[in-house]
C-alpha cells in the first residue's frame, strides 16, 4: 500500500514538477497540461468527437425523455411524486452535463489556444464538476429513497426514516445542488493551485523530507478537491447493498413458502436485483473515471486519460437507459411513444 501511494505521489509530482524547472512554478492539481505534448492526431480527435459525440446525444435523448415525461405528469397532475421530483432533478443535470460536455470537447479540440486560457479552462472545469457533482448526488438520493421505500427491516430509525423520506427529500436535493456548488467554487476560484514554495517547509529540512511532504500535500489536496464525490458514492453503494441484502432475504423467504411454479413477484425481484446490481458498477466506474481525470494522473492526451472522458460521457446514457427500462411509468411511456412514432411512420 506504501509503495503505491507513493508511486502514486511520484507521477503527479513529475507531472507539476520537471526536473528543469524551478520550485517557483505554481503547483496546479487541475491544470491543463501542455497542449504541444503527445498532440493527438487529427483522425484520433475526430473518432474522439463521433464516441463521445454519439453517446452525449444518446445521454441527451434519453434524459430529455425522462424529464419531458416527468414535467408532463407535474403538468397534468399539478403534483410531483418523490420519485419523479429525483428522476426530473437528474434528467436536467445530466442534460446539462452532456451538452457541456460536447462543448468542452469541442472547443478543446478545434481551440486548444483558447480553451486552455486559465480564465477560460477554469470556468469550464468549475461548470463541469457541479454538473458532475449534482448528477452524482441525485443518482445517490434515487438509489436511497428506492432503498428507503423498497426494504423491508423493522429498526425504529428505518421506519420513521421511511414515513419522512417524501417530505424530506426536496430539501435533501436543494442541499445536494448547494454542496455542489460550493465544492464547485475551488475549481472556479483557483484555490486548488498552490504554490511549490508553500507546500515545502522551510530550507533547513533535507530533499527526502521535503519531497515526503510533498508528496503527502499533493495526495492530500486530491483526497480534498474529490470529497464531493466520495459522500455520494458511499452512500449509493451502502442504499444499494442493503437493498440488494433486503431483496435478497425476501427472495429466501417467499422460496421458503413456495409450493408450485415461480412466482412472478419472485422474478420482478430478481430482477430488480439485476438492475440495482448493474447501477451499482456503473456508479463506481463513473466516479473511478472522473476521480483519475480530475486529478490529473494521466497526461491531457494519453489513451487512459480519453478512456476516462469516454466512460464519463458513457455513464449519464447508459444509466438512463436502463432507468428507462427498468422504472414501470417510464416503460409504459417509452411503448407509447414507441407506437406513437410507429403509426407515424406507417402513414
Amino acid at each position: 500500500m506504501s509503495g503505491s501511494y507513493h508511486r502514486l505521489a511520484h507521477q503527479v509530482l513529475r507531472r507539476h514538477f520537471p526536473p528543469d524547472i524551478e520550485e517557483e512554478q505554481p503547483l496546479g492539481m487541475i491544470q491543463a497540461c501542455s497542449s504541444s505534448e503527445n498532440d493527438l492526431s487529427p483522425s484520433l480527435v475526430i473518432w474522439m468527437l463521433i464516441i463521445i459525440g454519439t453517446e452525449c446525444i444518446l445521454g441527451i435523448l434519453a434524459n430529455g425523455f425522462i424529464a419531458a415525461i416527468n414535467t408532463a405528469e407535474w403538468i397534468h397532475n399539478k403534483v410531483l411524486s418523490t420519485s419523479g421530483k429525483i428522476l426530473l432533478c437528474l434528467g436536467v443535470s445530466r442534460i446539462g452535463l452532456q451538452s457541456f460536455m460536447m462543448l468542452e470537447l469541442t472547443l478543446s479540440s478545434t481551440s486548444p489556444q483558447f480553451y486552455n486560457d486559465d480564465v477560460v479552462y477554469h470556468a469550464f472545469r468549475g461548470c463541469f464538476m457541479f454538473l458532475n457533482h449534482c448528477s452524482l448526488w441525485f443518482a445517490a438520493w434515487l438509489s436511497f429513497f428506492y432503498f428507503v421505500k423498497v426494504a423491508d427491516f423493522s429498526y425504529p430509525l428505518f421506519l420513521k426514516l421511511k414515513w419522512r423520506i417524501s417530505r424530506l427529500m426536496p430539501w435533501l436535493l436543494q442541499l445536494s445542488v448547494f454542496a455542489s456548488l460550493g465544492q464547485s467554487v475551488l475549481f472556479f476560484q483557483n484555490i486548488h493551485t498552490m504554490n511549490c514554495n508553500s507546500i515545502f517547509t522551510p530550507h533547513s529540512f533535507n530533499s527526502t523530507r521535503k519531497k515526503s511532504f510533498a508528496e503527502a500535500t499533493v495526495i492530500n489536496l486530491v483526497l480534498f478537491l474529490n470529497l464531493g464525490i466520495f459522500v455520494p458514492l458511499i452512500m449509493f453503494i451502502l442504499a444499494a447493498t442493503l437493498l440488494i441484502i433486503s431483496l435478497k432475504r425476501h427472495i429466501l423467504h417467499m422460496k421458503s413458502n413456495a409450493t408450485g411454479s415461480r412466482d412472478p413477484s419472485m422474478e420482478a425481484h430478481l430482477g430488480a436485483i439485476r438492475a440495482i446490481s448493474y447501477f451499482l458498477i456503473l456508479y463506481i466506474v463513473k466516479v473511478f473515471a472522473l476521480f483519475l481525470y480530475t486529478s490529473n494522473f494521466f497526461d491531457i492526451n494519453s489513451p487512459l486519460n480519453i478512456l476516462c472522458k469516454i466512460i464519463m460521457a458513457a455513464y449519464p446514457a447508459g444509466h438512463s437507459i436502463l432507468l428507462i427500462q427498468d422504472n414501470p411509468g417510464l416503460k409504459r411511456a417509452w411503448k407509447r411513444l414507441q407506437a406513437q412514432v410507429h403509426l407515424y411512420f406507417k402513414k
